[in-house]
């Protein structure tokens, strides 16, 4: 049986990269806490593309 509990999977999406008008697109798959944390997320990860650290948004 799956097991039941307050985590979630959230997608991550670079928003410098998206304003940017490049090809392609910078994504991270991690988990949040529902409970806890009922706003989206918003963490510095590398874009390497852009070859720095982004600011990415919680998307969906």
């Amino acid at each position: 049986m799956a097991k039941k509990g307050n985590r979630i999977q959230v997608i991550l999406e670079c928003t410098e990269h998206k304003n940017s008008g490049m090809p392609g697109m910078s994504r991270y798959i991690t988990t949040k806490n529902r409970k806890n944390t009922t706003e989206r997320i918003e963490l510095k990860k590398y874009n390497p593309i852009l070859k720095k650290y982004t600011l990415h948004k919680e998307i969906k």
